[in-house]
């Protein structure tokens, strides 16, 4: 009986062996995956309806945003009304275009008032983490969508010029965090009407609202970034160990909550900053006449 089970163990131990080594053999065969064409994909479905709708929207209102910012004019409404902007400066209407926010002028400057502040919210959405996503996939198709070839072919990250200056992401939050409460007091402002006899009486108009609803929306898109996430919740080890730290985690997870839905922020801000300057610009230009009431 030992014979005959040793019989079997060695059997088996034989073939362990032979199977373990066929293993090796197969882990020692290195499978060469065939690259992927540039958009090759096998892929079914509209893979191409996203990045497409981001073209098109980003492209749209950069287009729009360059052309407003052309101008020079216009950005103050509705005509016949003089009001007093943050300055204390006589300006014709209480209502101010989000493009022209905060407004001010430089002495010799040759180009439209609004290239001085654009540039700072520019930036801080150019680098942010959902927007960096949507155009390198849309504009240079790294990657246009899941399983499709991409134009290039090795991986850098953004280790190299220029876009390495994407981790200055942080700075421009701080701006923008400016930029986001000046425009939430101009919206302020909006609410200040003339009596007509060199007096401010409350009032409002649909421009106010669209004012004020268009400063929340870039401040809530704001308040939801990343940066500002890590900037308050992170560096710290005990969420329990004092006040300050409590307080840090239930502001933390507030910004967190409002963080999930970043890219919808990201999107919805941009289009209606959009949607109020073009109803501004139409009454600044006497094309539609605002309702407006004074009490």
């Amino acid at each position: 009986m030992r014979a005959l089970l040793g019989g079997v163990r060695t059997r088996a131990a034989a073939a362990r062996s032979i199977s373990g080594a066929e293993d090796d053999g197969r882990m020692a065969q290195s499978i060469e995956i065939p690259r992927q064409r540039f958009l090759e994909t096998r892929r079914r479905d509209a893979w191409w309806a996203s990045p497409l709708f981001t073209i098109v929207l980003l492209g749209s209102f950069g287009i729009y945003a360059f052309w407003v910012a052309l101008q020079g004019s216009y950005y103050y409404g509705p005509p016949g009304f003089v009001s007093y902007d943050a300055l204390g400066r006589a300006v014709d209407g209480p209502y101010l275009s989000p493009f022209y926010s905060p407004l001010f002028f430089v002495k010799g400057w040759p180009f439209s008032p609004a290239f001085l502040i654009l540039w700072a919210p520019l930036l801080f959405r150019v680098t942010c983490y959902y927007y960096r996503k949507a155009y390198y996939r849309a504009f240079f198709a790294d990657p246009a969508g899941c399983a499709v070839g991409e134009p290039r072919h090795g991986y850098r990250g953004e280790t190299a010029f220029p876009w390495i200056l994407q981790n200055a992401h942080r700075f421009f939050l701080y701006l923008a965090i400016v930029v986001g409460a000046i425009l939430f007091y101009d919206a302020l402002l909006a609410f200040r009407w003339p009596d007509g006899h060199g007096g401010i009486r409350f009032g409002f108009g649909v421009g106010t609202l669209l004012m004020l609803a268009n400063a929340i929306f870039i401040l809530v898109y704001t308040f939801s970034c990343h940066s500002l996430r890590h900037l308050v919740g992170g560096r710290i080890d005990c969420f329990s160990c004092s006040q300050t730290s409590r307080f840090r985690f239930k502001l933390w997870r507030a910004i967190s909550r409002v963080n999930e839905h970043h890219g919808f922020w990201a999107m919805f801000s941009m289009v209606f900053i959009g949607v109020a300057d073009v109803y501004l610009r139409l009454v600044a230009t006497g094309r539609i006449i605002d309702l407006h009431w004074i009490f």
